[in-house]
Order: structure tokens, then C-alpha cells, then sequence
């Protein structure tokens, strides 16, 4: 699978650069990209997901986004995962003199499978969004983009000390994809690049922390986001009935 998106990729950067004769600019931006991530476990097979994430430009000193997903999981086997749903995006204005906040809708379906290669956890994931993004002008929408998107992410946790309680090393790539009628100069949407740590805070929870290099390139497919980001993801996995039907002793609040 990996070798059938990386033959895309290179397909697609061909086909965008023999269609953009515009000399290329890049946006270079700091920005911090925090979120909190969960699992509720009804079952052995089935559960929900849900997410919520806030990303800020110059570091942290500008709004960027705010985005919330939900969806329903279902894993027929231990090692693979079904995932569909729903996610909201909130788009800060994109120019100072605006005040609105740009909408996008968005409808997900994904696939995650993980394995191991000796001591070296990894993880495969393929997401399919369809989106619905505001155009906006003279800050307001003024009409709907309709986009599908696919994103194929390949993970790898790395063991680095014996002790488990210490951090693992993280290595991970994000290729995503789109398509439609006004996608005509850049197929190739972003590419995601990660690398950090993960540490388990407990059973239930976890966290990785490093750098994330996102390369988003835009419609008119000359235009380019360099975004070089300080990441922070909160993980949290658990059983619904221990979290809607914790018995509350004194004391405990």
C-alpha cells in the first residue's frame, strides 16, 4: 500500500508542475498543534472515537483552526479497526481586517491496521473524507467547495530504552490526497512529516511530543504553506462502563 501512494505522489507532483508554469512560493509558518484524542471500548469489537484538536500560528499567538471529529469503531479482528463519522473544521479569517470564521463539514470512513516488525510497533491507517469547505469573500461564504480526500499515514514506535515507562522514538508520514472539479493544479494536498516521542502515562493514557513538518500546497498549485510545528497529542483509551459507571466514593471529587 505504501508503494501504490508513493507512485501517486510522484504521478501527481509530475502531472501539478507541468501544469503550473508560475514560479513556486513558499509560506514559511511556526506553528503549535495540540490535541486530545480518545477511544471509548464498548466491547472487544466495537466502540467510538473522538477528537478534538486546536492549532495555532507565530508559535501560539494566532488562531488557525479548531477542529472536533466523532465517529463509531468497529474491529473485527484485534490488529484492524473500522472507523465512520463526522468532523467539524473552524477556520480562523485569513486576513487580518476579517472577523469570520470559514466552516468545513466533513464525512470520514477508515481503515487502521497495526502490526510488529521485531520490537518496532507500526502503524498503517487509510482515511477517506469527504469535505464540504466555505468559500469566503470579502469575509463572508459566498459558496461551498466540495472535495474528497484521501490521506494514507504510515506510522513507526520505536523502542529506545528497556524500561517501558521511558519514551519511545516515533517516526511517521501523512500523504494526503483530494480530487474534484476545482481540484486542477494540486492533487497532492500536504504531506505530513513526524518525529518525537511517545510516552505512556499510564494504562489508559499516553502522549507524543516533537516536530511536525507540513508542506500544504494550495489551489492555484504554486502557492506553497511550509508549516514547521510543534506538536503535542493526547491519547486516552478505555472502557465505556468504567467511565459512565464509576462508582464515586468520598473523597474521590
Amino acid at each position: 500500500m505504501s508503494r501504490i501512494f508513493l507512485v501517486l505522489f510522484l504521478f501527481t507532483t509530475y502531472i501539478n508542475s507541468a501544469q503550473t508554469p508560475q514560479k513556486k512560493e513558499i509560506n514559511h509558518q511556526a506553528q503549535t498543534w495540540i490535541s486530545l484524542n480518545t477511544v471509548l471500548k464498548f466491547n472487544d469489537h466495537w466502540g467510538t472515537m473522538n477528537d478534538f484538536h486546536i492549532r495555532r500560528t507565530d508559535f501560539a499567538d494566532k488562531e488557525n483552526f479548531y477542529f472536533a471529529r466523532t465517529g463509531i469503531t468497529y474491529s473485527p479482528i484485534p490488529k484492524l479497526t473500522l472507523a465512520a463519522g463526522y468532523a467539524h473544521l473552524w477556520l480562523a479569517p485569513s486576513k487580518p481586517e476579517w472577523s469570520n470564521f470559514a466552516d468545513e463539514n466533513r464525512i470520514f470512513q477508515q481503515v487502521l491496521y497495526s502490526s510488529k516488525i521485531g520490537n518496532v510497533s507500526m502503524l498503517q491507517r487509510i482515511r477517506n473524507e469527504q469535505r464540504w469547505q466555505d468559500k469566503m469573500v470579502n469575509d463572508r461564504a459566498v459558496a461551498t467547495r466540495f472535495t474528497n480526500r484521501i490521506r494514507y499515514l504510515l506510522s513507526f514506535t520505536i523502542p529506545v530504552f528497556n524500561d517501558k515507562k521511558l519514551p519511545s522514538l516515533v517516526i511517521a508520514d501523512e500523504l494526503l490526497m483530494h480530487f474534484g472539479k476545482e481540484v486542477v493544479y494540486n492533487s497532492m494536498d500536504q504531506n505530513r512529516i513526524f518525529i518525537g516521542i511517545r510516552q505512556n502515562i499510564n494504562p489508559k493514557w499516553s502522549y507524543d511530543f516533537g516536530y511536525m513538518n507540513v508542506i500544504q500546497q494550495k489551489y492555484s498549485g504554486y502557492q506553497y504553506d511550509a508549516n514547521h510545528t510543534l506538536r503535542l497529542f493526547f491519547y486516552f483509551t478505555g472502557n465505556a462502563k468504567d467511565v459512565f459507571h464509576h462508582d464515586h466514593t468520598s473523597g474521590d471529587e
